[in-house]
């Protein structure tokens, strides 16, 4: 163990104590470049915010966050979009489950973990999944399924099965759903 000369530790003081007064300075600056918000401002934006799209609880809150609102200003503007109904959780559930539905193809257990991701109460995940008709999921399991079976170029069915099941599960489909239907495209090919 070899001891050091003042001079070195001074320079290491030194050094240390300007890379904190930059990152000081830095931070000082960043916080003043960042415009704060009255709570009637807050509100008007996020009014806004909620009017474009359905949105829930959870990206209203980050929002507020991003905006530099402390808790109890939250608190006001959350409440204050509730009562004049610009955020409703059961309408962004089904709006939701209908919307990854129709337009991305999802299945029911990927709907239900995102809506859970976005703390959805469990009675406005049922509500949402009522959206979603039974015969039209089971066609939409059918075209996605034959479409990923036309698409795969595997000889071995047992691989093909497993691309295909692969595909449906990643997407959110029920397993008994896919692997009956996997078995039944890899054999008819």
């Amino acid at each position: 163990m070899s001891l050091q000369k003042p001079k070195d530790i001074y320079k290491k003081i030194k050094a240390t104590s300007a890379m904190w007064s930059l990152f000081l300075f830095t931070y000082i600056c960043n916080m003043s470049l960042q415009p704060s918000y009255t709570i009637t401002e807050a509100t008007k934006k996020l009014e806004q915010y909620c009017a474009y799209q359905e949105r829930c609880h959870k990206e209203v809150t980050q929002k507020l966050k991003d905006m530099g609102m402390i808790s109890d200003a939250r608190d006001l503007v959350i409440t204050h979009l509730i009562k004049e109904n610009y955020l409703n959780e059961e309408r962004f559930a089904q709006s939701f489950a209908r919307g990854k539905f129709n337009i991305k193809k999802w299945g029911k257990i990927r709907i239900v973990n995102e809506l859970k991701f976005r703390n959805i109460s469990i009675y406005n995940i049922k509500t949402a999944l009522k959206e979603i008709d039974d015969n039209e999921y089971l066609t939409t399991l059918d075209e996605l399924a034959l479409k990923r079976a036309n698409a795969v170029k595997e000889t071995n069915p047992f691989k093909k099965q497993k691309k295909i099941a692969d595909y449906l599960l990643y997407r959110g489909w029920e397993s008994h759903l896919v692997y009956e239907k996997a078995k039944e495209l890899s054999t008819k090919s």
